[in-house]
């Protein structure tokens, strides 16, 4: 098992203006295996991706990657996961503009003080990964939506992280391309050490999945489900 949430509330504001997005979540993620978080908009999957990811913290319950609950970690600890154990793909993409496809994907392993020929070369096979090594020195504006999708899963894995979260990897996208794209990291990117989560509300890709939890009103509304 890589990931387990336990007992997990979160809630904004205070009583009786209170609002609970997260309500008693319990689930578990195993390696090799990609999970699908859905729900109708406002049901806290976004809210319990951020918990999930170090970036909001719970009011209670835990949170345990690799046998660490991430919420009691320092903060440099909780950083650290971030930029070694995670892989986050946006559902916007956030490429930098002023640089090519190649910088773009270096740039975790510059922040991990990777020396910069060296995290190039790291790149480049990480380009050859997602089939996109004709592009290197191309700037993001000049790719499709499909090819910065790519891009974006590029940087996310270059470093080799053991948990992937993807935040709606086909809002943007036309139903091929986006069933590409799904199809694409399940065939080449999961694998025995490695999980990723999927937040979505697209069921044109539900036939990727390993399991799917289903989410309403802050709450897991039936237990995670083997799919075809």
């Amino acid at each position: 098992m890589i990931l387990s949430v336990q007992g997990v509330t979160k809630w904004f504001g205070e009583a009786p203006a209170r609002t609970d997005a997260l309500r008693n979540i319990s689930f578990s993620v195993d390696h090799n295996e990609m999970l699908y978080i859905v729900g109708p908009s406002g049901s806290g999957k976004t809210t319990l991706l951020s918990v999930i990811s170090g970036i909001l913290r719970p009011n209670s319950g835990s949170v345990v990657v690799e046998g660490k609950d991430i919420w009691r970690l320092s903060a440099d600890a909780l950083a650290d996961f971030r930029l070694h154990t995670l892989g986050f793909v946006f559902q916007d993409y956030h490429l930098f503009p002023r640089l090519t496809t190649l910088e773009n994907i270096a740039v975790p392993l510059v922040l991990r003080r990777v020396p910069w020929e060296q995290g190039l070369e790291k790149a480049r096979h990480v380009l050859e990964v997602v089939e996109l090594a004709d592009k290197a020195q191309l700037p993001p504006q000049r790719l499709s939506g499909g090819e910065q999708q790519r891009v974006a899963i590029a940087r996310a894995i270059v470093s080799e992280p053991d948990l992937l979260v993807l935040d709606e990897p086909t809002a943007s996208l036309d139903g091929d391309t986006g069933r590409r794209i799904v199809a694409f990291v399940r065939n080449h990117v999961l694998n025995e050490r490695r999980a990723i989560i999927v937040v979505t509300h697209d069921d044109r890709i539900y036939e990727y999945a390993s399991r799917i939890i289903h989410m309403e009103d802050g709450r897991i509304v039936d237990e995670p489900r083997p799919t075809a």
